[in-house]
């Protein structure tokens, strides 16, 4: 009996109801789409992130420096202490990890910074690089090289010229690959093979620092920093701040903005319920008299009332969450270039909240309760 009357009383006002249930299945598209954003923007800002290059830096600790400073050259680490404990705790969340050991040797009699690295690791460091040419990714191949676009100039070096560096009276002939457009300090450098850096500089099995990627959030970054810290003693384990601060706070900033949206979102919705259902009540107050008469109790009457405010948030939430998902799919190759991947744990969530937002805007139809049959009944 109870759902016979529910069904009459949703095609008996299906002109109001269409308006709410518009509401509903608006405001749980967009809804649904920002919930899905916010679920997966994480992994979408870590992603961006991590075209902006390092994130995390092994480097000799301060007495080293210390030292260092006071000698001929800087403080340096031993390549074969660092690496093998790197490699032990390398997981998937490495991106990328390359050995660094920059000399300034000369070439034509002018001076050029010269990094040596593992070059195929350093690609992946940095992937917003542009390369002309071709890439250098073996860490055998000591002959070829890569150079920035402004040394690159200021020599008139094209892919496929010869490269003579000199340093301490060591001589170094490499074939240039690729010019680099890096836009930052790899534009002022020739980049070469670790091994080819060590030689020119008589430091074999010595390294300047590394440079890690490091994939996840910067509290995730932070705890393998510590871990790795605790590895190497020795060494000073840091984060970059420029990079890791500045992420976790657009993330902040953006799940601030994404929770505001939503719960305006919710507001509105439920305002527009309560105005729709404010006129049903209206209309509905001789079918409780009725109902009153014939013995219903106050409980019933109004638990069947907010049974179809229910009912309505349930479908509008489900059918806005299918829109939602389209349009979050949209923002994701709109905004990330990729689409966002789809949260199924959102469906539920967007249905209880429109659910909620409907018996919020239902509040009119509680008044029902105070209508008396007496009344009705002389059509007063």
């Amino acid at each position: 009996m109870f759902t016979r009357l529910l069904w009459k009383l949703l095609r008996a006002s299906r002109g109001r109801l269409v308006v709410a249930l518009v509401a509903l299945v608006s405001g749980a598209a967009v809804i649904s789409a920002l919930l899905n954003l916010q679920f997966d923007i994480e992994r979408k800002l870590t992603q961006e992130f991590r075209t902006l290059g390092a994130n995390l830096v092994i480097a000799p600790s301060h007495e080293a420096q210390s030292i260092g400073s006071g000698a001929d050259s800087p403080a340096l680490m031993d390549q074969a202490a660092v690496l093998s404990q790197l490699e032990k705790m390398r997981t998937q969340q490495v991106v990328a990890a390359a050995p660094y050991l920059y000399i300034i040797a000369q070439v034509k009699t002018k001076p050029v910074i010269v990094a040596g690295t593992w070059l195929g690791e350093a690609i992946k460091l940095a992937p917003t690089w542009k390369i002309a040419g071709s890439r250098v990714a073996s860490r055998e191949d000591v002959t070829s090289c890569l150079v920035g676009r402004n040394v690159a100039q200021r020599l008139k070096l094209a892919p496929g010229a010869q490269l003579e560096l000199n340093y301490l009276g060591r001589t170094a002939r490499m074939t240039v690959a690729g010019i680099v457009d890096a836009g930052g300090a790899e534009d002022n450098q020739v980049l070469v093979n670790l091994r080819v850096t060590q030689e020119l500089a008589g430091l074999t099995g010595q390294i300047g620092l590394v440079q890690l990627s490091i994939n996840g959030t910067p509290k995730t970054i932070t705890a393998y920093a510590q871990r790795l810290a605790t590895a190497l003693p020795s060494f000073e384990v840091r984060p970059i701040r420029q990079v890791t601060e500045a992420e976790g706070e657009l993330l902040s900033r953006i799940r601030l903005l994404i929770l505001s949206m939503v719960l305006l979102i919710l507001v509105l919705t439920g305002l527009c319920v309560l105005a729709t259902m404010a006129a049903l009540a209206m209309e509905r107050r001789e079918d409780v008299g009725l109902m009153k008469t014939l013995g219903g109790s106050i409980r019933r009457i109004v638990g069947l009332f907010l049974a179809e405010v229910g009912v309505l948030g349930a479908v509008g939430g489900f059918a806005g969450c299918i829109a939602g998902i389209t349009l979050s799919h949209w923002m994701g190759q709109r905004v990330f270039g990729t689409a966002i991947s789809t949260r199924w744990e959102i469906f539920p969530l967007t249905v209880a909240l429109m659910v909620g937002a409907a018996l919020a805007g239902a509040l009119p139809l509680r008044r029902l309760g105070n209508v008396k049959p007496a009344v009705i009944l002389r059509g007063e």
